[in-house]
């Protein structure tokens, strides 16, 4: 009977969690501030594949939160990383979390230097003999943060995850539609324009503060520069684009777009999959409601595009 017991526990998967994957902090210097993370490295003799997650717009932490959405999908990405034999790199963005004294002032804050975290972070991970090829994944603005990125480290592959087909104003006047009185509405559009010319505006109407206040409007100047697809279309390694056909944030569109600019990269739409990466019920129900499920499983389907992907493109064995 002990035998059995002690068999059982051997076989459970937190007993093989425990004993596989090594969950470590990590911390990386720049000369604003030090930025902090997590890596989460599989057992393994040989060095594995190391994944760079990338978290989306807002105050999004490491692991997929943020103030209004507790999705903790990053974490649960991670974990399925490791479980098919990848480590992974997730890090709080400067600003946020562990990585707050290095953006305290969102002033200072650009998309440039969301990229060249991105790229440090790369470099500082090359260094590390338990580590071999890494992939960035970028899931919704981190999408385009990663395809960025891309061409100035030596990453071996590109996952871009609810990431948006066209510039992030367009996509935020589309957001806006129906959500604001006719007048706030033309208002917003106003000052979106003012801000794609570059121009930052002092005096906002508090309805609109939380999301084109003063202090973000230097952030999103750099933010609505970019045409994600465009920056996509530059990616020279393999990629792979997944959108989920529930999301309310970005849509099938917009992969089909990511696609078109490069026609390479593998394209994966998922039913039923929402913005933070769970099967949803049909279209009569809230897709929003599981921002706040961290219980919830990642879309089965993802996963499995994923690990395919990676076994394609030589990442992962086929028998992984």
């Amino acid at each position: 009977m002990r035998l059995l017991l002690l068999l059982a526990l051997l076989l459970s998967p937190a007993f093989a969690q425990a004993r596989l994957l090594l969950s470590e902090p990590v911390s990386l210097a720049t000369p604003s501030g030090q930025l902090s993370g997590t890596l989460l490295v599989p057992h393994s003799k040989a060095p594995v594949p190391v994944a760079l997650l990338v978290a989306g717009s807002g105050p999004t932490d490491r692991d997929g939160n943020n103030p209004l959405a507790h999705t903790d999908n990053l974490r649960k990405l991670a974990v399925a990383l490791a479980e098919m034999g990848v480590a992974s790199l997730r890090y709080d963005k400067r600003g946020v979390g562990r990585s707050l004294d290095a953006g305290r002032d969102e002033r200072s804050l650009s998309l440039e230097r969301y990229v060249e975290d991105l790229r440090a972070w790369s470099e500082q991970l090359r260094r590390d003999p338990r580590l071999g090829r890494q992939i960035l994944i970028g899931h919704s603005e981190g999408a385009l943060v990663a395809s960025l990125a891309a061409p100035r480290t030596e990453a071996a592959a590109l996952i871009s995850i609810a990431g948006s087909g066209r510039p992030i104003a367009r996509l935020l006047r589309q957001q806006l539609q129906g959500k604001l009185p006719p007048a706030l509405l033309a208002h917003a559009g106003y000052l979106i324009d003012e801000l794609e010319a570059g121009r930052i505006h002092p005096v906002v109407p508090d309805e609109l503060m939380v999301l084109l206040r003063p202090s973000v409007q230097p952030y999103l100047v750099s933010l609505f520069r970019q045409d994600p697809a465009e920056a996509f279309a530059q990616v020279q390694v393999p990629a792979l684009i997944v959108q989920g056909s529930r999301d309310v944030q970005v849509g099938l569109d917009d992969a089909r777009a990511l696609h078109r600019a490069r026609p390479q990269a593998e394209l994966a739409m998922i039913d039923g999959m929402n913005h933070v990466l769970r099967i949803v019920g049909p279209a009569s129900d809230d897709p929003l409601i599981s921002y706040n499920q961290p219980e919830l499983p990642l879309a089965p389907e993802l996963l499995g595009h994923i690990e395919a992907f990676l076994q394609r493109n030589g990442l992962l064995p086929a028998s992984s």
